[in-house]
């Protein structure tokens, strides 16, 4: 019996954007855009106060679309960044974004790229 190999990727933090139905698609496309490799969608329904949001009266879609992406730390003000304005954040009532620290996660890595990450960076000689 062979044993098998988790790769554990520890420098990665969870995104998570709740937007208005249809937006997702933009969201998910701007992020890729910036280095994003891949993206969960869902769909979702809201619930609280819907009828009016503030002074704006602004009516509140239940409708709801969550977007899950796995970024590596280095990447999360970048990815974050266009997301929020893909989505629209900026306007009321458009949505929620919020970055999850992760301790830990796996998936498949294929074993050339774990071994090109091994490598120390070499930089120009001095």
């Amino acid at each position: 019996m062979s044993k098998k190999e988790i790769t554990i990727l520890t420098d990665v933090s969870l995104v998570t954007c709740v937007v208005q139905r249809g937006k997702a698609d933009d969201v998910v496309k701007a992020a890729q855009e910036v280095g994003a490799q891949g993206a969960t969608v869902y769909y979702a329904r809201g619930s609280g106060i819907r009828e009016s949001l503030g002074i704006l009266g602004l009516a509140i879609d239940v409708e709801k679309e969550a977007i899950n992406i796995l970024v590596a730390n280095d990447q999360i003000d970048r990815i974050f960044e266009k997301m929020y304005l893909a989505g629209q954040l900026d306007t009321p009532g458009m949505g929620i974004m919020y970055v999850t620290p992760l301790e830990k996660a796996a998936t498949y890595i294929p074993h050339e790229i774990v071994e090109r990450l091994a490598k120390p960076v070499v930089g120009p000689a001095s």
